[in-house]
């Protein structure tokens, strides 16, 4: 069975087909690139599949159920997250009160009792704190809890993007480009962070990545788009030698 998976889903934007008929299927634990040049129709894949956008066409599934017209916070409480190409930190707020904003989600007592502070919303509050406190000790930020996120260094502002993604209890998180910016170094602990965070946290992985080392690294299967279609699936040994992927990528006439 398929955690997530979308049917013949088509994207228009008046007179332009941003995606057309894209089939995907991701099992539990799998990490999957999508991948394809500028304007392939990468993060709108993206927006679609966490709620940004309604597809023109088509259906996403997620556990089996229908998926396609929920909204973003509906998607999220679900158990899909995502982070973006373009860091979306809380940056004058402190690194671990970026964590509490991901951990609200699941907060369980109604509005008057957080206002009132009643002990059920206490409770609530001091698990969720102590839930934040273990989650970036986990993820090795447990040394700037009370750094503003703005001056931490560009690759613990990814860590702490993707932290307070796993704030939110995701069974399938999507990432962004999350190596967007990071030299080869970076990018090397990158790959060591997406698997570590695989088997920690039970994860299904979806990433759309232009860093080549990094997809080909981390990923078990890879789905390309060119112009919005998908022009080839498979291993990453399938796509690198794949004469459409070539071509997509090259130029090649």
């Amino acid at each position: 069975m398929y955690i997530l998976r979308t049917e013949n889903v088509t994207m228009k934007f008046g007179g332009l087909v941003a995606v057309s008929d894209f089939n995907l299927e991701i099992k539990h634990n799998e990490i999957v690139g999508l991948i394809g040049p500028n304007g392939a129709g990468k993060t709108t894949a993206f927006n679609i599949i966490t709620g940004q956008y309604t597809p023109t066409e088509g259906f996403v599934f997620f556990n089996n159920e229908d998926i396609t017209t929920c909204s973003p916070y509906e998607i999220t409480r679900l158990g899909i997250a995502r982070t973006f190409q373009n860091i979306r930190l809380f940056k004058d707020m402190t690194v671990l009160d970026n964590v509490l904003v991901g951990n609200h989600l699941r907060l369980r007592s109604p509005l008057l009792s957080s206002v009132l502070r009643s002990p059920r919303y206490r409770k609530e509050e001091r698990h969720m704190i102590q839930k934040s406190f273990n989650l970036l000790r986990d993820l090795g930020l447990d040394d700037v809890l009370y750094e503003k996120a703005y001056s931490l260094p560009y690759g613990k502002q990814r860590r702490l993007e993707i932290a307070r993604a796993l704030a939110t209890d995701p069974k399938v998180i999507l990432l962004d480009e999350p190596a967007a910016g990071m030299n080869p170094q970076e990018s090397i602990e990158l790959m060591n962070f997406i698997h570590e965070i695989r088997e920690k946290f039970d994860l299904t992985i979806l990433l759309i990545e232009h860093t080549m080392q990094v997809v080909m690294g981390v990923c078990e299967r890879i789905y390309v788009l060119d112009h919005g279609v998908t022009i080839a699936q498979g291993t990453p040994e399938e796509i690198q030698n794949n004469p459409k992927v070539i071509e997509a990528y090259l130029g090649v006439n």
